[in-house]
């Protein structure tokens, strides 16, 4: 692809995603008070950013755009640049540090926890609205979205946390 088309896909890409994020952030006046705006802009930053790394690399042990990503690798980096927030470590130890969010008050920039691999939280992705989240999802496919609903990702989800508010 060359990279004027390249470059108009990425814009377009973002500005459906800003659209998404501006819609679903309308319901957040109806969730609970206790998360805090500031958490809810920053949770749009993550948002924003973990989207702007779409059709990146996959790549085992990959921490940033230069090398490509694994999966909380992507979430390391993400955090890190757009809210200043250091995660380290594999998807389970991110899943030890967060705090449970029930799935009916997900928010942009929660983490999404999996059992991909045949063990509890082997795979993490970022929530950015509207039932999707960013991964990095494997060497084939790079950094991508996907719905939570979905046949493979709802049967293999074991549940929501946060570090925000």
């Amino acid at each position: 692809m060359d990279p004027q088309a390249y470059s108009r896909r990425r814009w377009s890409q973002l500005l459906g995603s800003m659209t998404l994020l501006a819609f679903a952030g309308c319901a957040t006046r109806l969730e609970p008070i206790a998360r805090s705006l500031n958490s809810s802009r920053t949770g749009s930053d993550i948002a924003l950013f973990a989207l702007s790394l779409l059709d990146m690399p996959y790549v085992s042990g990959g921490r940033g755009p230069a090398t490509g990503f694994d999966c909380s690798g992507l979430v390391s980096h993400v955090y890190q640049q757009a809210a200043g927030i250091a995660l380290r470590g594999s998807a389970a130890s991110m899943a030890k540090a967060a705090r449970p969010v029930n799935p009916a008050d997900l928010q942009a920039g929660d983490l999404l926890f999996f059992n991909t691999l045949g063990y509890s939280f082997s795979h993490v992705g970022i929530h950015v609205g509207d039932g999707r989240f960013v991964h990095a999802s494997n060497p084939r496919t790079g950094v991508r979205t996907d719905r939570l609903d979905s046949r493979y990702y709802a049967a293999r989800f074991e549940g929501a946390k946060t570090v925000l508010g």
